[in-house]
């Protein structure tokens, strides 16, 4: 994995905020979306004056919620979690987060020890937002030591809250992909992971384990999270996982959760990627019923699934389907500024999808501007645009207008010549 570092303009500096009473909290915590965007308004239409105070401003909000994360109210800690989240989203703060990471971290950590249920499910999601601003390196490292082993309790943990337990399957994987700097440990809490979604698979004597679809979904964050260290284990490694896990994941497309299936489908794909990239003469004893069993789910008419989860499935299984049978992946294009990007890979779009479940609408600007991420998917150091060249790039709304409509009659234009042809076929045949 590669180590690299980021770095942002710093702002000004403000004195100590006392945290959040609940009235305030109800004002401030809610609305912190709508004023990261305002703060970018004024430093558009500022200039570099207007940057300066909405970076100060930016910092002082910040400040206020790593405060309000030790706060006496539920209601303000989550506030504070999930402001801090938006922040960390869609910003890239690296040198305001690094000064004070092991205070996010202590809170963090308070938030998933103390906390419940919402809560504790912000604090595992923030602990990987902490980690993709700071890296691949000694800080992140530092954070996830600390954090790892109460990811590791609450997720093993049965009696413990299953929302808790799901946020931790998945924040665990990424924070582990992140920030563990040795294999060995990388290889235990794969195992960490395969102790529960194990029990999904089917029993000896040939029947399914009945689990609730909330221990479903547990299962499937783990399965989803262990694909996602996959890809960056040793080749041993990868064969002995093949070995044990291939035969077996199949019977998991037969589960009644659509995300399961889908999530297993997905994990066969890339393991037969995997397979075939160490050994391309790779092959698979049950191949035949396996592509029987994809094509089944590919063109899926069951009458008593969803409508939604039929069209999700099928969709998914044509592509899980052709990378078994014919070695083909359904190459996708990110776009974003300046750049585009290809997911040309079941291992980058593993990797891809881990990242934007975190940063969400967030993840082209962290495509665009953030170093470690750009590192992950080997984009280079960042490009940078001037203002003025991504107005030239941009066109106006009345230029799209008309290019809209022109293309929108020249497809008309298409379709009636093609109607016509239909129309002298069927007189000519009359004739």
């Amino acid at each position: 994995m590669p180590r690299s570092k980021k770095r942002s303009s710093r702002g000004g500096q403000h004195g100590a905020v006392q945290p959040f009473s609940d009235e305030d909290a109800s004002i401030e915590t809610l609305s912190h979306c709508s004023s990261f965007s305002d703060a970018m308004s004024v430093a558009e239409e500022g200039g570099e004056a207007g940057e300066e105070t909405a970076q100060e401003d930016l910092q002082y909000k910040l400040k206020v919620f790593i405060d309000s994360t030790v706060d006496k109210s539920a209601k303000t800690r989550q506030g504070a979690l999930d402001g801090l989240k938006a922040a960390m989203a869609t910003r890239i703060l690296y040198e305001f987060i690094s000064d004070r990471r092991m205070t996010i971290t202590d809170s963090i950590e308070r938030c998933l020890k103390k906390g419940k249920g919402q809560e504790q499910c912000a604090a595992a999601s923030l602990a990987c937002l902490l980690c993709i601003q700071l890296g691949s390196g000694i800080e992140s490292e530092e954070v996830f030591k600390t954090l790892k082993p109460i990811f590791k309790n609450i997720l093993l943990d049965g009696a413990a809250n299953i929302q808790a337990r799901q946020a931790c399957a998945t924040s665990l994987g990424l924070c582990t992909l992140v920030a563990e700097d040795d294999i060995l440990d990388v290889y235990a809490t794969m195992e960490s992971f395969e102790s529960l979604f194990m029990r999904s698979y089917v029993k000896e004597d040939g029947s399914r384990p009945s689990l609730n679809p909330q221990t479903t979904l547990l299962h499937t964050n783990a399965l989803l999270s262990w694909a996602l260290l996959l890809t960056i284990c040793t080749g041993s490694q990868l064969k002995a996982v093949t070995h044990k896990h291939l035969p077996k994941l199949p019977r998991l497309l037969e589960n009644d959760d659509v995300n399961m299936r889908i999530a297993a489908g997905e994990t066969i794909a890339l393991l037969f990627e995997l397979a075939r990239d160490m050994d391309p003469e790779f092959e698979y004893d049950d191949w035949e019923p396996l592509c029987d069993k994809l094509n089944s789910l590919a063109t899926d008419c069951n009458k008593h699934r969803a409508k939604t989860d039929k069209r999700k499935q099928r969709s998914v299984f044509r592509d899980v389907l052709k990378a078994v049978e014919e070695r083909n992946f359904q190459t996708e294009t990110i776009r974003f500024s300046t750049e585009r990007m290809t997911i040309d890979s079941w291992v980058r779009k593993r990797t891809y999808d881990a990242f934007r479940e975190f940063v969400g609408s967030g993840m082209n600007y962290h495509l665009q501007a953030n170093e470690f991420i750009r590192d992950v998917f080997e984009l280079g150091p960042p490009v940078l645009v001037d203002a003025a060249t991504l107005k030239s790039m941009k066109i106006s709304r009345f230029e799209r207008h008309l290019y809209n409509a022109a293309a929108f009659k020249a497809r008309t234009k298409a379709r009636n010549k093609f109607r016509d042809k239909r129309v002298d076929v069927g007189e000519s045949d009359v004739v």
